[in-house]
């Protein structure tokens, strides 16, 4: 298959960046005033199963979370904020190239990898003259070649716009990645105390060295000098970090277990790891603003999903006031904690109520650094530009989100327009809910409404024709 052609129009150039309209128009700087200052950096954070009740700035009182507080508080609180699905690799997908994991062909995790056509914000920034990094879990296919798993198939980082890599196919232990944890009983045992899943590879050669402690450390660790060298080059960057935390198997250092005392050892375990990953994101931001780069930083944070389910049953993770988890497409599945921060542009302590995702990413990187997207390759995702500078914006199309496993016959479906949703589950009658009225999703609408169930139902199956469209080839070229 020969990839398709990005077909952008870029409507300003790195070289002629401040030359346009654009830089007056979002900066409120004149051409004179701007001198030299460099396109915008971007760096899109993102924890993995997260759920909204697991950090401070949505109420939990036991969460230790100063750094995503501090965000919360300078920056804007996306407050509807949804992942394309109710797990990780499709949720992946849609933030790298704005689009709907299904039409991608990626409905699961495990399932599949990202196809070379799709185009992807780190293709699309390369080409500007970023500098682009990866960093973290990418679970959008194998990056070792020789190391086949029975699903998926490889397709690296590299393959896709990363020129910097440091990364896992997978999922790690959260303290100490290479070893099997003592209070973990599940997948990923190796030869002796050794972690069996997935390892560490920097730009495709395996990692050996700096793999001990906290696993948010030893990927920031990684991040700090790619930054550092792209401040020397003098380029502008996109640095994409993917944490592990708090995915299982769960494991908090001594010194972020010796914070929560008097919780039982798993919620320690659980809690302790997010506040290690918060801590680099603070180590982060530090950065930033000691290199004097803070106000020419747009830092997006959300979760890919919503919390596990044996931890929500466990009561040690929290999706909040919602109902459901990962693995299902109520709100507790798809709604996850989101931030951004763009000091002089997004005004601080603002709380957004209107609906965004995931696929909202890429169309709104886009727009910041000034570049139309391809018009003949259908796109998901909005950009959100207008909503973060003070603007705001119209009723968006409506929002579908899934996941699928036809060998467990799983199919489950949602679709937001404005307050109202949908929801399927797999052989369950849909359900209808008012998102305003009820976000707990506790009063089904479905008999009271037949009129708006069929009406919602139809959008649904557009949206999944497209959805076919596109997986089966229409938008790539062969």
């Amino acid at each position: 298959m020969k990839k398709k052609s990005t077909c952008f129009a870029f409507t300003v150039t790195v070289v002629g960046f401040l030359m346009s309209g654009w830089f007056t128009g979002v900066f409120g700087v004149s051409m004179s005033e701007a001198g030299h200052r460099q396109p915008p950096n971007i760096i899109m954070l993102m924890a993995d199963d997260l759920g909204y009740g697991d950090v401070g700035y949505n109420g939990n009182p036991k969460i230790i979370t100063p750094n995503l507080d501090e965000m919360s508080r300078t920056g804007m609180v996306l407050n509807r904020f949804y992942a394309a699905s109710p797990l990780c690799s499709p949720t992946r997908a849609s933030c790298l190239t704005g689009r709907d994991p299904f039409r991608q062909g990626i409905l699961a995790a495990h399932t599949a990898g990202m196809r070379i056509g799709e185009t992807t914000v780190a293709e699309v920034l390369k080409e500007q003259g970023y500098r682009t990094g990866f960093f973290g879990k990418w679970h959008l296919g194998w990056v070792e070649p020789d190391k086949p798993d029975d699903r998926g198939f490889y397709s690296p980082p590299w393959h896709h716009g990363f020129e910097e890599v440091f990364a896992t196919k997978s999922a790690v232990p959260t303290y100490d990645p290479t070893v099997y944890p003592d209070n973990w009983d599940g997948w990923g045992k190796g030869e002796g105390d050794a972690w069996g899943g997935s390892i560490y590879v920097h730009n495709g050669v395996p990692v050996t060295d700096n793999l001990d402690g906290d696993d948010s450390r030893i990927i920031m660790d990684r991040v700090i000098p790619f930054l550092e060298q792209a401040l020397k080059e003098n380029k502008p960057f996109l640095a994409t970090l993917w944490f592990h935390a708090p995915h299982e198997p769960v494991v908090a250092g001594p010194e972020y277990l010796a914070m929560y005392p008097d919780l039982p050892e798993r919620q320690r375990h659980f809690y302790g790891c997010i506040t290690a990953m918060d801590e680099q994101i603070g180590r982060l931001r530090d950065f930033l603003s000691k290199h004097q780069i803070s106000e020419n930083t747009v830092v997006f944070f959300c979760s890919d999903n919503g919390p596990a389910g044996g931890l929500v049953g466990r009561g040690i993770a929290s999706a909040g006031p919602f109902r459901g988890r990962k693995h299902q497409v109520w709100e507790g599945g798809l709604r996850v904690p989101s931030l951004v921060e763009w000091p002089g542009q997004v005004e601080p302590g603002s709380v957004s109520h209107f609906p965004a995702g995931t696929s909202d990413y890429f169309p709104t990187i886009l727009d910041i650094v000034g570049i139309a997207p391809n018009p003949d390759v259908p796109l998901d995702g909005i950009s959100l530009l207008p909503l973060l500078t003070g603007g705001t914006l119209p009723l968006r199309p409506p929002m579908a989100f899934g996941f699928q496993r036809l060998y467990q016959d799983t199919q489950r479906f949602a679709l937001i327009d404005g307050y109202n949703k949908i929801v399927i589950h797999d052989d369950a009658e849909t359900e209808l809910f008012n998102l305003k009225t009820d976000p707990a999703e506790s009063n089904n609408l479905a008999n009271e409404n037949p009129d708006l169930l069929k009406a919602m139902t139809e959008k649904l199956e557009a949206i999944q024709e497209s959805w076919r469209k596109s997986r089966g080839g229409n938008d790539f070229a062969y």
